[in-house]
């Protein structure tokens, strides 16, 4: 009976091998609250892509339906030609702004990567000569 608790104990008091594997180098960059703020918030271009996509693919649906299909009643070409144009301009209007918002969240980022001034890299040299 004593042999089983001694046993019971000991597989309990297991605690498993850890490994760490060591890194050469760590940089750590210093951001202030305002961009700290801005990074949180996320950048609002992804559904302004989004939207885009969607208005200049139904829009583009659209354009086909009218050269393919012959329409009829006049108030429903109207209505077929007003919702193309205006998926149009809406999604490349917001496929403009995607690509502003883009570029400002990326221009932080390359800002704050510029305060960590670069190091030279050492060449490795291959003899095999």
């Amino acid at each position: 009976m004593v042999n089983i608790m001694a046993k019971k104990t000991q597989t309990s008091d297991f605690s498993p091998e850890i490994k760490r594997a060591r890194i050469d180098c760590l940089n750590i960059f210093e951001i202030s609250e305002g961009e700290l703020e801005i990074l949180e918030k996320g950048s609002p271009g992804s559904i302004f892509l989004n939207f885009a996509i969607f208005l200049i693919g139904t829009a583009l649906t659209l354009f086909v339906a009218l050269l393919t299909t012959d329409i009829k009643s006049n108030n429903t070409y109207i209505i077929f030609v007003v919702l193309t144009v205006v998926g149009l301009l809406s999604g490349l209007l917001l496929l403009i702004l995607w690509y502003r918002n883009n570029k400002s969240i990326l221009k932080l980022v390359d800002t704050i990567r510029k305060r960590l001034p670069r190091e030279e890299i050492p060449q490795l040299i291959n003899d095999d000569n």
